[in-house]
């Protein structure tokens, strides 16, 4: 005998069809930012969804999807507020465009949430055991489809909230989306209250607390001290002509602190001007500081091409000799403008101010040599995506990542920021440098442990010791794919599965 896990609801006056349902849906998906930095309040991620397969229980697929959409506002409102902070202030676009965008952008990705609801609802016929196959593995389907559709915006997606869970040991296995699938597995189990269902919860969660343990990569080399410069810029300071000779001197000031660093990383444009105006009075000398004291510098200036062609670029000094990487996955309506002569009068009609980057040379891996060893470079939230970062993978010994969340102001942005990159150092197992403006400036463990961290908002250098590894582990191989394949296998389960 199985108890009804519509019970909680049972004799209120709430369902999917009425706006106290509706209201709930919302709230539920606004509880759910607690689960994530900088709250951390994990269990949240299960909870909240759990209301919302609630509703849709006895929902027709159009009530789903309606408060599917609520939820997807009320997560994505909450959760990524900050990007009227970035427009509306710090671009100069001004308040109205900034709140407009967002609002935009929130609806958008809301409508993933709502189209999880009506493909759970419209397969399952109103069946619960069907519906333990479909709704996880719509849900995560979504939060695939949402991380490169219109290349892709994968904030916020469930398993990313699992950083500090026992399941971060599933990590290395399929990546943050298998995550989403083991939290969604875990809320329809619990609703089910039946026991094969709550064994294999105990058996998927005890299982990742078993491979946190186990070692994908492997150690390989000696440690390698490194130093990590936050120079602590206001972004409203930034590109002012009478902040750019105190903001270079800030950061030679910290650089000339470092010890016996090897590396020594500064952040996302931490240079505020084009490499070649600042040739002669700058990187020709740190050049040659760099190669007297055997390091590798590895800095965020802009780089103009003869062809009038700019990049958001790191720049490599010293010892290692000249190169470069450049930002490959250009920020949409930040960096460029996606179909651009379409948007072009809502743009003019806005007055917001963009940029117009080009996206670096897809054909390189996104790899340098750093310290005399192979390093994945990523740029900005190019750490957001871990099919990126695998493209520096297995041959990068480390990771590194330079940002600029000063755009966000002191929101909830760096923090979540923050705990993608520690996904990113899980899934890959690898230690994963993270050089930030304002912060969260941080060394992170091969399992997604934070060694040593940064202050916000402080001029910083931050030191310690990284150790290479080598190795891959099983998301490095199966990328999303294996996430994505058990989403599938689960989905045609529940289509399979005889109606009771």
């Amino acid at each position: 005998m199985s108890v009804s896990w519509s019970a909680p609801f049972r004799g209120a006056d709430i369902s999917a069809a009425r706006p106290m349902g509706w209201l709930i849906a919302l709230l539920a998906g606004l509880a759910t930012v607690g689960a994530f930095a900088p709250f951390d309040v994990w269990p949240l991620a299960l909870l909240a969804p759990a209301v919302l397969v609630m509703l849709w229980r006895h929902a027709t697929p159009g009530q789903a999807f309606f408060t599917g959409w609520l939820f997807g506002l009320g997560l994505m409102g909450g959760g990524v507020y900050w990007l009227t902070i970035s427009v509306g202030i710090y671009s100069g676009g001004g308040i109205p465009a900034g709140v407009l965008l967002n609002v935009l952008l929130v609806m958008i990705m809301a409508l993933y949430y709502g189209a999880a609801g009506w493909l759970a609802v419209r397969l399952a016929l109103g069946d619960m055991n069907r519906l333990w196959f479909i709704a996880p593995a719509a849900w995560v389907l979504m939060e695939w489809l949402r991380g490169w559709l219109f290349t892709g915006f994968p904030w916020l997606n469930l398993g990313a909230a699992m950083v500090d869970s026992p399941l971060l040991g599933w990590a290395p296995v399929g990546g943050v989306y298998l995550l989403s699938l083991l939290v969604m597995v875990t809320v329809l189990s619990l609703l089910q209250l039946r026991l094969v269902p709550l064994l294999l919860v105990v058996l998927l969660w005890a299982l990742g607390l078993l491979l946190a343990e186990v070692d994908f990569t492997r150690e390989d080399g000696e440690p390698i001290p490194v130093a990590i410069a936050q120079g602590n810029i206001p972004q409203d300071q930034k590109w002012q002509a009478d902040m750019f000779l105190p903001t270079l001197r800030r950061y030679l000031e910290l650089t000339e602190k470092v010890g016996g660093a090897r590396l020594v990383i500064w952040p996302e444009t931490a240079v505020p001007a084009y490499a070649h105006r600042v040739e002669e009075q700058l990187l020709q000398p740190l050049d040659e500081l760099a190669r007297s004291r055997g390091q590798d510098i590895l800095l965020g200036v802009p780089v103009l091409e003869p062809d009038g062609r700019y990049f958001n670029a790191m720049l490599q000094l010293g010892v290692g000799g000249r190169d470069m990487y450049a930002k490959r996955h250009l920020v949409p309506f930040g960096e460029f403008v996606p179909f651009a002569e379409l948007l072009k009068p809502v743009t003019d009609l806005l007055a917001i101010p963009l940029s117009s980057f080009s996206a670096g040379d897809r054909a390189r891996p996104p790899v340098l040599t750093l310290a005399g060893r192979e390093a994945g470079i990523g740029i900005c939230y190019e750490d957001a995506y871990g099919r990126e970062v695998n493209l520096a993978l297995p041959q990068a010994a480390f990771l590194v990542n330079a940002s600029n969340d000063a755009w966000f102001g002191d929101s909830l942005a760096p923090h979540q920021h923050m705990a993608m990159a520690r996904m990113r150092a899980a899934e890959t197992g690898r230690y994963l440098l993270r050089a930030t403006n304002t912060g969260i400036s941080a060394i992170i463990g091969p399992r997604g442990e934070v060694v040593v961290r940064s202050p916000q908002f402080e001029t910083d250098l931050l030191q310690g010791l990284i150790t290479p590894r080598a190795g891959a582990t099983p998301y490095v191989r199966l990328g999303d794919w294996l996430a994505a394949g058990l989403a599938l296998l689960l989905l045609i389960g529940g289509l399979l599965l005889r109606r009771d």
